[in-house]
């Protein structure tokens, strides 16, 4: 088991005549992901909510903010406590016998054009064997020909974008993935969290974006982008791509600052400290 606890702090200028935002930065529930606790604080005290979807479990904050400086801080304890399995165990699933509510992630998306890339999945990845090594395949695929590049893509860049132009963030490496998955009809979702154990080179702790699978029954965690650690991954929320779980989605005139995040391990009950690291196994945070 594996416990870190989290602090993020968002800063925003909202103009005349105010903003509303949704928020998905809280800590998901799953049964693999426990929040021991947490604690929300804002500046401005105006009325809010946090819904639940009850189809993905993603958590969003709800809020009308006034003009002026709105600051949020979020903070969590979370106990991780992953399913582990050999990947050479693990098969796909034709797509006869996929849960309904998986349907949705073998269909393209907005910025997984998995239709327009199905000649070339089909090339590279339709022969080999249809199991965890297969996605494996393709997310080493994508990380061996994009280079994780700031400032190279915005909101509007998607999968086939970043395959023109081999470079990107976290977010772009998800996309596609998560397209040409989709393209060997194997269902992949976009995840979004914080990660504990990201190369201090790339920058400040920030919001990060990695793939979930779907194989024999459960969702898998993969990190096309390469910068962290799988094991230290808490999730915020699930989503077709990032359209579906943007961290903030802002209607109104408002200005915002650069995210602060700090993430640390801490020690479970019986006070012994596991750390994340990079382990050979296959890890979901679902049943």
């Amino acid at each position: 088991m594996i416990r870190l606890r989290l602090l993020l702090e968002l800063d925003y200028d909202v103009g005349q005549p105010g903003g509303d935002f949704i928020f998905n930065i809280h800590a998901a529930h799953t049964a693999r992901q426990v929040v021991l606790q947490e604690l929300l604080t804002l500046n401005q005290d105006v009325p809010h909510r946090i819904d639940t979807d009850p189809a993905t479990g993603n958590r969003y904050l709800r809020l009308g903010a006034r003009p002026g400086p709105l600051r949020l801080a979020y903070s969590a304890t979370v106990d991780l406590l992953h399913h582990k399995a050999w990947p050479a165990s693990i098969a796909e699933m034709p797509v006869a016998q996929l849960p309904t509510s998986v349907l949705g992630y073998i269909y393209p998306s907005r910025y997984c054009q998995s239709d327009r890339l199905t000649s070339l999945a089909t090339r590279e990845f339709g022969q080999l064997w249809q199991g965890h090594s297969r996605v494996q395949v393709i997310r080493d695929w994508v990380l061996q020909r994009t280079a994780f590049t700031p400032n190279t893509s915005n909101a509007t860049t998607s999968a086939l974008d970043t395959l023109v132009d081999g470079v990107g963030v976290c977010r772009d490496f998800a996309h596609l993935m998560i397209a040409l998955c989709r393209a060997v009809n194997i269902p992949a979702r976009f995840a979004t969290g914080i990660d504990y154990g990201a190369d201090p080179a790339l920058g400040p702790t920030d919001f990060h974006a990695y793939v979930e699978a779907y194989l024999d029954g459960r969702w898998t965690i993969f990190d096309p982008s390469g910068t962290a650690i799988p094991m230290g991954f808490v999730r915020f929320g699930t989503g077709r791509d990032a359209a579906d779980v943007a961290f903030a989605t802002i209607f109104g005139p408002v200005q915002s600052s650069a995210p602060r995040i700090q993430i640390e391990a801490l020690p479970g009950d019986d006070g012994q400290l596991e750390m994340p690291w990079h382990c050979p196994e296959a890890l979901s945070t679902d049943p």
